[in-house]
């Protein structure tokens, strides 16, 4: 079984270290006669240093003109090493009477595309023809990739080589609602988590305990201002109950959004000359899933091959038809869709509770969650009202 010095293995920060503009947040223990609370802070070589007199959130510091120059310009106090912090986040081990670190968004709506990855899309027909039991999963697959799966993965969503596709499958009578979103002219686009729901790195991440078939889904993570522009990117894990959504499209929410099944993080990497929304479409997410039973899952996902154009998804989600004041962060959907069996002879892949989930880019460095049952996490009860009461009461607003 792993142990505790897991946490150790993976650095958090990307390849470049500190040299990219590192935007996060950390719960900042009182101080001074002043209240605990959420910190913005920003990731340099010197240290993780607390700009939230620069902007009370980071959803405010991305809606501020040039960012990029606020966060560079910002002062404030350090509040220790990165590596300090980082190791006092992991929960089983924390003090807290320091600082740890926290999801690096608070206000944004949080987003995410579905069926972006021609893969994805016959994995999400496979759970809808299995009617979400992995046991049929090994079978359907194969009879979907041998009819379907070379076409799909040439074909540009909304085009009429997509529109022609349609007509044969349905010909065919394998057409189905992620057909028409994988290779129709709109995306889906769904609500992962509210606002301030979501986890960060070190902690646990949730599957329902009636749920027999999940996964992780490993992400970029686009990071949107209230004027639709993409500002930065970060990681997440769209945590997946593949037998609640296999059974109905219509139980997606089920599927997707429960307590800590959005992770984001470790922190926003903004886009300046280091970093760019090209690095962005040519990103390559790793993951690896480690479990108290030896079991060690590799994966990867190129966003190479994306359905669909990041700037394309974001046009999606926002714009004449939906505004969010407050920014946006939008799951770009992965490639990753495991089929790997748990244990001899098994059905396919699932969690097991203790499983450690590694998701890491070379520009955006590593997210760390473990598994566990959403109902034996601590109940989320810091949300947007409480932020603004906090921020109220240590005089950041």
């Amino acid at each position: 079984m792993p142990d505790a010095t897991i946490w150790r293995q993976y650095p958090i920060l990307p390849d470049d270290g500190t040299a990219g503009t590192l935007v996060g947040r950390v719960w900042r223990p009182a101080h001074d006669g002043t209240p605990a609370g959420p910190s913005v802070v920003a990731v340099r070589s010197k240290g993780v240093i607390d700009i939230t007199r620069t902007a009370p959130t980071t959803s405010a510091l991305l809606n501020a003109p040039e960012a990029v120059a606020r966060v560079r310009a910002a002062d404030g106090e350090t509040l220790g090493s990165l590596d300090e912090i980082v190791a006092n986040t992991v929960a089983e081990r924390r003090d807290e009477s320091r600082p740890w670190l926290l999801a690096p968004i608070d206000l944004q709506a949080v987003k995410a595309a579905g069926v972006t990855f021609a893969v994805s899309l016959l994995e999400r027909l496979i759970e809808e023809q299995a009617k979400g039991d992995p046991a049929r999963a090994e079978g359907v697959r194969q009879e979907l990739s041998a009819a379907v799966g070379a076409d799909i993965a040439r074909v540009k969503p909304g085009s009429p080589q997509a529109e022609q596709l349609k007509q044969a499958l349905v010909g065919k009578g394998l057409w189905s609602p992620y057909l028409e979103v994988g290779i129709g002219p709109h995306a889906e686009i769904f609500t992962k988590a509210p606002p301030m729901a979501s986890v960060g790195y070190g902690v646990d991440v949730g599957i329902r305990a009636d749920s027999d078939w999940n996964n992780p889904e490993p992400e970029v993570v686009l990071v949107v201002n209230a004027q639709g522009d993409i500002v930065g990117a970060t990681l997440g894990n769209d945590v997946n109950l593949r037998d609640m959504e296999g059974r109905s499209a219509l139980l997606l929410g089920k599927a997707k959004d429960n307590n800590a099944s959005s992770a984001v993080g470790p922190f926003i990497r903004l886009f300046d000359a280091s970093f760019s929304l090209d690095d962005v479409r040519k990103a390559e997410v790793q993951l690896e899933v480690l479990g108290p039973d030896q079991f060690h899952l590799r994966g990867k996902s190129d966003l190479g091959q994306i359905s669909r154009d990041p700037v394309e998804l974001v046009r999606q989600a926002m714009g004449q038809h939906h505004q969010y004041p407050d920014g946006m962060v939008l799951y770009t959907g992965t490639l990753f869709a495991p089929s790997q069996p748990r244990t001899p002879g098994g059905a396919g892949f699932t969690h097991v509770l203790g499983d450690y989930v590694v998701i890491r880019s070379p520009k955006l460095g590593t997210l760390m969650n473990r598994v566990n049952r959403c109902d034996a996490i601590a109940p989320w009860t810091f949300g947007t009202g409480a932020l603004m009461r906090n921020l109220a009461a240590r005089g950041m607003l």
